[in-house]
């Protein structure tokens, strides 16, 4: 049955492996599609652009900004990310499912204005763990470090409004919980139950 597109949303504090789970989950689902944010921050070894992130220049960001381009967007860690709001329409027309990892700030932009999407909140095992994995990038400075560290205390307090929460100390395990959660929500009645009424010739004025 036809539905339009679902929109998960996914925050995580900077070190908890949201990048790794998404990209498993992109791999399983065929319908799935993973937005590509646009950012201002410098691109790090190892990262394509178009890929894993838009990087433009911090005069395009601004002029994106202005023309309304973007369904969210939010300055983190000194940086500017966004989310392309033509990205999510075309999504959505052709019935396929939109994955976005952003930070809480987007997220919760994203909550007032796509009331239908689910939002789930990735966890490390512990706040050490989540230390040794920021150290263990050999990525990032002291200080830049210290700052990610610092704003995960404060991410942390937003899981409350998240719909979902998934502990990601072991990969497998979290990327089962990601699918089962995909796939529950894939088969709500309220997404698909106009196109089966259409179906079965059901007129709900009978009721």
């Amino acid at each position: 049955m036809k539905r339009s597109g679902i929109l998960f949303v996914i925050s995580a504090p900077s070190g908890a492996g949201k990048t790794s789970l998404c990209r498993q989950i992109v791999d399983i689902f065929p319908d799935m599609r993973h937005s590509v944010s646009f950012t201002t921050r410098p691109r790090r070894a190892g990262e394509t652009d178009g890929v894993d992130y838009h990087f433009v220049s911090q005069e395009t960001f601004d002029a994106m900004v202005s023309e309304g381009a973007f369904a969210e967007w939010a300055r983190v860690h000194g940086n500017c990310y966004g989310t392309a709001l033509a990205t999510l329409q075309e999504a959505y027309e052709n019935g396929l499912d939109v994955l976005l990892d952003i930070d809480c700030q987007g997220a919760a932009q994203l909550k007032r204005t796509c009331p239908d999407g689910v939002f789930i909140f990735i966890l490390p095992p512990s706040f050490e763990e989540l230390e040794r994995r920021l150290r263990g990038r050999n990525t990032d400075s002291a200080d830049v470090i210290a700052r990610r560290l610092s704003n995960a205390r404060r991410e942390i307090r937003e899981l409350v409004w998240y719909d979902y929460l998934i502990v990601n100390d072991d990969l497998p395990s979290a990327v089962d919980e990601f699918r089962g959660i995909i796939l529950a929500e894939g088969c709500r009645a309220a997404r698909s139950k106009d196109e089966a009424i259409r179906l079965f010739g059901i007129d709900m004025q009978d009721n």
